[in-house]
């Protein structure tokens, strides 16, 4: 787990600065530099194009994942490299060609609802090849076993970009079409800076030559491709079905709440970049052991941290919403749906690399169907028949995510023979329950205090509160032993700081 901790607390404090930009412009500069209906059109066409994105990819950030490490020649690295880099390319240029043809109608069918939307149709196509190459070049950067630069790219570049073009917007720099595309740009220019990366990280001598198992290297592609768009479906399709039903601005207060309940994924997404090719690498070598440890060491490491957001975040989520306009305020259960998700995901450990990179990829293709076609069904049954509003969308979510990561628990401990359970786990659980029902109900009764007309009491709320349950939780963590790893890692940083 060395080499693990190290780039995951790399990439963790880089895509909690990502976070920390992002929550800036999600929670103040959107709600204040831009009209709702806009920001509800940037959430919808950038859900749109995450939708979108997979089909283009091809899978191939996954295919180089899994296979790379499987090559033992740099002659047969190179093949492989050679072979897929350009595939997506065979996807991208009919639907452009398509897209093209049919333009109005699919800008028609778009704007029903919104008419707004129909000027902006070719954005979304566009950020979805800039996002499927830089997923490419990222994946090709993470099987050198280099991850922060992309993270970096990843979490950073976007959310700073956007909180310049919005300050740009305020101070009438551009106009609010202007951001669009400006922001559409912004993400081809990462996508070259990313392709140029992982080319110095690793030259390939390209060749017409394709590897032995090209056959089996597109074979997994294709299931690949199929399992991560229903995947992109179950993560975008309820913000792309917004427009369909209310306005735009809808999209926009959802998105401010979802946005919230999935701060805590930061960790996941941090140790999975390194995680992912590093459980490929280990399944490649057989090493049964290996994979066993990493999926204990990830799962309860993950837990600790994601738990400790939990409870921040939902213990004072009412005050978050506090400092929002009032049109924002009551996401609280909404966060509370997404965040005990991602929380729960973070359990799970590498689950999921597991199973993606062994021979038993192919059930990540019937249970991401019927995670699509679940979700879908549920967000109908609950958004538009039972009039549950975006409370709906999210308990969609989260009963199909939920069940289907319970399937994949129970999968890998039947092929496997090994859980992410340790006797650390009931432990943890039992802190973090405490911790949020301790703290969840009461607030200090702080008397509303405002600078220029806007709310400072709130955060002197969070912040007190905050006060108290850190250590606490710090103290309990420390006092069961939860993580020997944290505990060596910060023996080590303390015993750098006493020389």
């Amino acid at each position: 787990m060395g080499i693990v901790l190290k780039q995951s607390l790399k990439n963790t404090f880089f895509i909690y600065l990502g976070f920390a930009f992002g929550g800036i412009n999600t929670l103040f500069l959107y709600t204040r530099f831009l009209e709702d209906e806009y920001y509800g059109l940037v959430t919808f066409l950038l859900s749109t194009s995450n939708l979108l994105m997979p089909l283009i990819a091809l899978g191939i950030h996954h295919t180089i994942v899994k296979f790379f490490s499987s090559y033992f020649t740099k002659v047969e690295k190179d093949k492989f490299l050679s072979s897929v880099v350009f595939l997506p390319l065979l996807i991208a240029i009919p639907i452009a060609y398509f897209g093209n043809i049919f333009y109005q109608e699919i800008g028609d069918y778009l704007s029903e609802e919104n008419p707004i939307i129909k000027d902006y149709t070719i954005v979304i196509y566009l950020i979805a090849v800039a996002c499927a190459y830089f997923e490419i070049f990222y994946s090709w950067a993470k099987v050198q076993f280099q991850t922060v630069f992309g993270n970096i790219l990843k979490e950073l570049w976007n959310r700073v970009v956007v909180m310049l073009l919005l300050f740009a917007v305020y101070f009438e720099f551009i106009s609010k079409p202007e951001f669009i595309y400006y922001l559409t740009a912004a993400y081809f220019l990462r996508m070259f800076i990313m392709m140029f990366y992982a080319l110095k990280l690793y030259v390939p001598k390209f060749t017409f030559a394709k590897p032995a198992n090209f056959i089996e290297v597109l074979r997994f592609s294709g299931y690949i491709i199929l399992a991560g768009s229903a995947g992109a479906i179950i993560l975008d399709i309820d913000k792309f079905m917004i427009p369909g039903k209310e306005t735009l601005a809808i999209a926009a207060y959802y998105s401010v709440a979802v946005f919230i309940g999935s701060f805590i994924e930061a960790p996941s997404r941090a140790m999975l970049n390194i995680l992912q090719p590093l459980t490929s690498k280990t399944l490649n070598e057989d090493n049964q052991k290996e994979v066993g440890s990493l999926y204990k060491k990830s799962s309860i490491n993950l837990l600790l941290i994601s738990g400790f957001f939990f409870v921040l975040i939902n213990t004072n989520v009412q005050q978050l919403f506090n400092l929002l306009p009032k049109e924002y305020a009551g996401g609280g259960l909404v966060v509370l749906m997404i965040s005990f998700l991602k929380m729960y995901n973070g359990f799970l450990g590498n689950n999921g690399a597991i199973i993606n990179n062994s021979k038993f990829y192919k059930i990540t293709l019937p249970v991401g169907i019927a995670m699509a076609l679940s979700v879908y069904a549920l967000n109908k049954l609950f958004y538009y028949e039972f009039e549950m509003g975006t409370n709906g969308l999210a308990l969609s979510t989260l009963i199909v995510i939920f069940c289907a990561n319970t399937f994949k628990l129970y999968f890998v401990k039947k092929k496997f023979s090994i859980t992410p359970f340790t006797n650390k786990t009931a432990k943890m659980l039992v802190i973090i329950a405490v911790l949020y029902f301790a703290f969840n109900f009461w607030d200090f009764p702080v008397d509303n205090i405002y600078i220029w007309d806007f709310p400072i009491h709130p955060i002197i709320n969070i912040i007190l509160k905050s006060i108290l349950i850190v250590p606490m939780y710090i103290l309990l963590i420390f006092k069961f032993n939860i993580s020997p790893e944290l505990d060596i890692l910060l023996g080590k940083y303390y015993n750098k700081q006493s020389k």
